[in-house]
């Protein structure tokens, strides 16, 4: 007589219909989304292997449209390479982590720290990942901008926490609403997530906002997520206000990295910074350790290229001055947008994206995804819907200013003469 094995379906186990128990998603996937790369991006690589030319404007990756990365940098890593084919220590190559802690050590009022203090990862998005999966238990929970960079609420879900939203103010130049974000902090709150400058929204914040959500923290004896990936892309005298400046009382973490500021989003080089006390977090920065230490380390070759783009900054601002390509993308994007009947957008003082409001009055809008993915059929544009960025109505949606003049101009007038016809 034959016997069970693991392979043999169950009565309860779901099967297809050829009676095969079905390879299901972990349950932690229920709650993660991630929508800058979702279906409708599926749907446009989809198109274009059938040779259909998109413009996309989903994801903001500057290399696609003629943006390069610091030679010095592109240098460093071939120079290196011979030497870079071995592990790194988990954090990373120790002096690259001194090239950050020199870094740092230019910004009026940032707290001391040591190389000790850096960690090195495969962009940002693996360290983002690292510290909710090291802080998180089931049930506790983080605030979280609305609208905000996905990825926030996405790794937040996959520790098994919760993300409580916290709304940012269109009228008030998108900052965040203070006593909203206070009313949201629980008795399981663990962390505030700021982005700054904001992605998707643009807005950079002011020092008395910065001030109020340090204050919240410092109350409530919460840790500081500060992402701060944009911080040298500001326009029009903006100045870029580091949380942990503010806050060195507080454990901060402070997010960076290559992939903006310095246009080498494909290097995946990141680091996070951390300030403050951390006698009380000796745990929490052991798992940390740890969490480094399992994925080995990040991109050795990659590593080396962070000291040399550091020291070329320059590059940047001269694409955000008077008469620079960003700023003027920038202007082009936002008068645009703001001449087609029914949308209304903030200026961005800051980051690589405009983030548009669609009056329902006037454009009967009831599913911002339809109307992204008939925009893409159409027009052959690839957008983000505003519900991606976990806003809470289907009235918004995301777009990236990195095109040339001449080409983002023309999708802004495609997609006013798309909005004149369409309907839901």
């Amino acid at each position: 007589m034959g016997t069970m094995t693991d392979a043999t379906p169950t009565s309860s186990d779901p099967t297809n219909g050829n009676g095969r128990r079905l390879i299901r998603h972990a349950r932690r996937l229920d709650n993660v989304a991630y929508e800058i790369r979702g279906p409708i991006s599926a749907e446009a690589e989809r198109l274009e292997r059938q040779g259909t030319e998109i413009l996309k404007l989903n994801t903001g990756n500057p290399e696609i449209f003629g943006f390069r990365a610091p030679e010095a940098a592109v240098r460093s890593i071939i120079d290196n390479i011979g030497t870079a084919q071995g592990y790194s220590t988990a954090k990373g190559v120790p002096e690259v982590r001194e090239s950050i802690v020199r870094r740092y050590a230019e910004v009026p009022g940032f707290p001391e720290f040591d190389v000790e203090d850096v960690f090195l990862g495969n962009g940002v998005s693996e360290l983002i990942l690292m510290v909710t999966a090291g802080l998180l238990s089931p049930g506790d929970e983080v605030l979280v901008p609305m609208p905000d960079y996905p990825l926030w609420t996405a790794a937040t879900s996959l520790a098994g926490g919760t993300a409580v939203h916290y709304r940012c103010d269109e009228d008030a130049d998108w900052n965040p609403d203070l006593e909203d974000l206070r009313s949201k902090v629980s008795d399981r709150t663990r962390a505030i997530v700021v982005v700054n400058p904001n992605n998707p929204t643009g807005a950079v914040y002011s020092r008395e906002i910065l001030e109020g959500i340090v204050r919240v923290a410092r109350e409530n004896d919460l840790l500081l997520l500060s992402d701060e990936i944009y911080d040298r892309i500001l326009y029009d005298d903006a100045e870029h206000i580091s949380v942990a400046t503010l806050a060195p009382d507080l454990l901060t973490i402070t997010f960076n990295g290559l992939s903006k500021a310095y246009l080498a989003a494909g290097y995946r080089a990141g680091w996070m910074v951390l300030t403050g006390p951390k006698d009380h977090a000796t745990e929490y920065i052991q798992g940390l350790e740890l969490l480094a230490g399992t994925r080995l380390c990040s991109n050795v070759p990659a590593q080396y290229a962070i000291p040399a783009a550091l020291e070329t900054h320059q590059d940047i601002f001269d694409l955000t001055a008077h008469r620079g390509r960003l700023l003027e993308q920038r202007d082009i994007a936002y008068e645009g947008i703001n001449s087609i009947d029914g949308l209304s957008t903030v200026k961005p003082m800051g980051a690589l994206y405009n983030f548009a409001r669609i009056d329902r009055n006037v454009h009967d809008i009831h599913d911002d995804a339809k109307l992204m993915l008939d925009l893409l059929r159409q027009e052959h544009i690839l957008l983000v819907q505003g519900t991606g960025f976990n806003w809470d109505a289907p009235d918004h949606f995301r777009v990236v200013t990195l095109p040339p003049k001449d080409q983002l101009s023309e999708a802004i007038e495609r997609l006013g003469n798309f909005l004149a016809h369409y309907r839901q």
